[in-house]
C-alpha cells in the first residue's frame, strides 16, 4: 500500500515520520476521512473546510492548498488502483510536525501531511449499541475538532465489544446523549427528527450537517437539542451517521429494541441521491 507524505507518493513501509513528530508524540494535529467513490470523493470542500479551520483555530498552517491535495488524494487512489473502486475511504491527516520536548509550541513549525487509502467495506444493515462509560467534555476545544487525541472514543468502542455490543453511545459530561464513538446520532420521536445540539460536546458531522440540510426538504422537522438518554426508551426510530456508513439504523440499545422507522430508510435513500448527483457533476 502507498501513502502519500508531505508531497510525495512511497511505499508506507518506506514512509519515514520524524520520532519528535507532535502528533506522535501529544496527538497535537488534526485528521479528516473521507469516502471516495469510483474515484470522486465525497464531500471534499466541506471536508477540507473542516480540517483548515480546525488548523486556524489550534494555530497550524495547512502547507497544501485545497487543489494540491484533492490532486493528491486523487493520484494516491490511482496509485493504489482505488480509483474505480465503489467504495474507497481516504485519512488526511494533519500534525504540527517535530518539535522540542514539552509542551511550548515550536517557533517555527514544520507541519506533517500525510494520506491514506484502503478499500472500504460496505455499511452495515443494522447496528446494536450501549452507552458507554467514558464522557464527551463539551466545554474541551477539542470537542469540536477532528482532533488526533481519539483515546475516550477507542475505550468506549472497546466496551462496547466486550458487551457484545457493535457501538458506543457517549454521553457528556452532564448526562445527556452526545454521539457514537465514531458517528453522530439521530433518534425519531414520532415523525420529528432530533440530534444532539453542538452544546453537547460533538464533533458536527459533514453527514449530519447533509441530512439536517436535506430533511426538511422532505417534509421531516427537525430540532438540535439536549437529549437525556431516557428519551431513548420513546423514540420511535434512531440512527447512527458518519461520512463512511451513510445513514445505519439502531437495532438495540443497552439491549432495548428500537423499532424501525419507515422514515429512516427514505431519508437513507434521499442521502445517496445525494451522493450520486454528486458524483455525476465531477
Amino acid at each position: 500500500m502507498k501513502i502519500w507524505l508531505s508531497g510525495a507518493i512511497m511505499e508506507a513501509e518506506a514512509a519515514r515520520i520524524d520520532p519528535a513528530d507532535r502528533g506522535f508524540l501529544l496527538g497535537d494535529g488534526l485528521f479528516e476521512t473521507m469516502l471516495a467513490r469510483n474515484g470522486h470523493i465525497s464531500f471534499f470542500e466541506e471536508h477540507l473546510m473542516r480540517l483548515v479551520s480546525g488548523a486556524d483555530m489550534i494555530g497550524i498552517e495547512m502547507p497544501f492548498g485545497p487543489v494540491h491535495v484533492e490532486e493528491a488524494c486523487k493520484a494516491l487512489l490511482e496509485e493504489n488502483k482505488l480509483d474505480s473502486a465503489p467504495r474507497a475511504s481516504l485519512r488526511l491527516t494533519l500534525t504540527r510536525g517535530p518539535g522540542p520536548r514539552g509542551l511550548a509550541l515550536p517557533a517555527n513549525a514544520s507541519p506533517t501531511v500525510m494520506i491514506s487509502c484502503a478499500a472500504a467495506p460496505n455499511p452495515p444493515e443494522r447496528l446494536n449499541a450501549i452507552i458507554a462509560t467514558p464522557r464527551r467534555n463539551p466545554w474541551s476545544p477539542a470537542a469540536r475538532l477532528k482532533a488526533l487525541p481519539y483515546l475516550d472514543n477507542v475505550l468506549a468502542k472497546e466496551e462496547a465489544r466486550m458487551k457484545g455490543a457493535d457501538e458506543a453511545l457517549m454521553l457528556e459530561t452532564s448526562g445527556n446523549l452526545a454521539c457514537a464513538s465514531a458517528a453522530n446520532i439521530f433518534l425519531w420521536e414520532g415523525e420529528r427528527l432530533i440530534t444532539p445540539s453542538e452544546r453537547c460536546g460533538i464533533l458536527p458531522g459533514i453527514t449530519r450537517a447533509a441530512l439536517l440540510e436535506l430533511a426538511p426538504d422532505m417534509g421531516i422537522e427537525t430540532s438540535e437539542d439536549e437529549i437525556a438518554p431516557a428519551r431513548i426508551a420513546h423514540a420511535s426510530g434512531a440512527f447512527l451517521t458518519n461520512c463512511l456508513m451513510g445513514l445505519v439504523p439502531l437495532a438495540r440499545i443497552d439491549g432495548r429494541v428500537i423499532p424501525a422507522h419507515p422514515m429512516t430508510a427514505r431519508l437513507a435513500a434521499a442521502y445517496e441521491l445525494l451522493l450520486d448527483a454528486a458524483d455525476e457533476n465531477d
